[in-house]
């Protein structure tokens, strides 16, 4: 009889402790979190019950499983992983409760900043030191797993011992690794590029949608996801609009004939953006930028609250300034001047037209003899002919 409630005591108040902690903890954060509204803390704590009570079950059934006196002939075996699941769910009860201060930290000042950019480079630089928690606490796990192997302490004494020439192959192996981590740091504090800006990199134009240690990822207009090294960004140029706030200016290049008249385009320009929803009323203009000898370039300015803002504004100036052109002035739209260039001729061909021209004059001078002659005739006769 005692060998069966002995492990029942042991196992089965070791469950009971922890789901009566667990609904304890939980209701003690739920009151907390009703008396303080202003901080999301205490109901963010709430995500950490499921790893808290495994802990604490862990933890309860290996300080008691040897009073269990169940399967002793494996009892170092059970407690081994008894061990292992402790540290593992501990591990995870770190990263949680991490990733829940680093959440709530972010949402208060979140709130209580209104600058977009400013709440962005907190958002990239929290991110970015939750995944190094997450990272270190992930290695620290791993490496107390293989500490409770007694066949791996020895391995690691062996290691701490060479670990001058282990530290020097790392870094020769891991150069690029280690220079893309160091790159996400980089990018984490020196706020060069940001989740949620606008970039430009290799002429594709998107918007940054994740960062991480090793690498970034842009999300392009068409919703495709551009895959780039951290490390791209600290060694090339590229283009980030977001810098210095989200306001933009675009322009638009209209190639025009001549005769383009540009007084009243410029006054339709006023009508179109003053039409749309998306100009932000900063600032427009038009203006002759180039000539050719059969056009000239004529520029739309406009400006915009962020860059989508700038792309519909540009495309709306473009399409119906194109339209009132083709119904209003057709005669503005760039045209194809063409003419028969002339052939000169050669020497015998003007010596032929030459011939020519003298027998057309002998023969129109004889017909002018002529009629002179029937005139003259028909004046003698009393009659004159009719002039043809």
């Amino acid at each position: 009889m005692e060998d069966v409630l002995r492990p029942l005591i042991v196992i089965g108040g070791s469950v009971v402790v922890t789901l009566v902690a667990g609904w304890a903890a939980d209701r003690a954060l739920r009151r907390a979190d009703a008396r303080h509204p202003e901080t999301p803390l205490w109901g963010l704590l709430r995500r950490c019950r499921l790893p808290f009570q495994l802990v604490l079950c862990a933890a309860l059934l290996r300080g008691s499983y040897d009073q269990a006196h169940l399967a002793r002939d494996h009892t170092k075996a059970i407690g081994q992983v008894l061990t292992l699941v402790l540290i593992g769910t501990t591990a995870w009860l770190v990263v949680r409760i991490a990733a829940v201060v680093v959440e709530s930290s972010y949402s208060r000042y979140a709130t209580a900043t209104r600058d977009p950019a400013r709440v962005r480079r907190v958002r990239t630089q929290v991110t970015l030191i939750q995944r190094v928690v997450t990272t270190i606490v992930g290695v620290v796990a791993a490496a107390a797993m293989l500490l409770t192997f007694p066949a791996m302490r020895t391995v690691g004494t062996s290691v701490l011992a060479s670990a001058g020439l282990l530290g020097i192959v790392a870094g020769i192996a891991a150069q690029s690794t280690l220079g893309n981590l160091f790159a996400g740091l980089q990018i984490a504090f020196g706020d060069m590029v940001r989740i949620g800006d606008t970039v430009v990199v290799d002429g594709e134009w998107g918007t940054v949608d994740e960062i991480t240690l090793t690498y970034l990822t842009v999300r392009t207009w068409d919703e495709r996801r551009i895959t780039m090294p951290v490390s791209y960004f600290t060694s090339k140029p590229f283009e980030n609009w977001s810098r210095g706030g989200p306001q933009m200016t675009g322009t638009v290049f209209f190639q025009l004939d001549h005769a383009a008249p540009v007084a009243v385009m410029r006054e339709k320009l006023r009508e179109i953006v003053g039409e749309c929803e998306a100009w932000d009323g900063r600032d427009w203009g038009l203006a002759v930028t180039d000539t050719t000898p059969t056009t000239i370039e004529v520029r739309a300015l406009v400006t915009a609250r962020d860059a989508d803002a700038v792309w519909t504004v540009r495309c709306e100036v473009r399409e119906r300034m194109i339209a009132w052109l083709r119904d209003e002035h057709p005669y503005a739209l760039p045209r194809i001047a063409t003419a028969y260039a002339p052939v000169p001729a050669s020497p015998q061909d003007q010596g032929q037209d030459q011939g020519q021209d003298e027998g057309q004059d002998q023969d129109q001078a004889a017909a002018g003899a002529a009629a002179d002659g029937q005139a003259d005739a028909g004046s003698a006769n009393g009659r004159v002919p009719p002039r043809r």
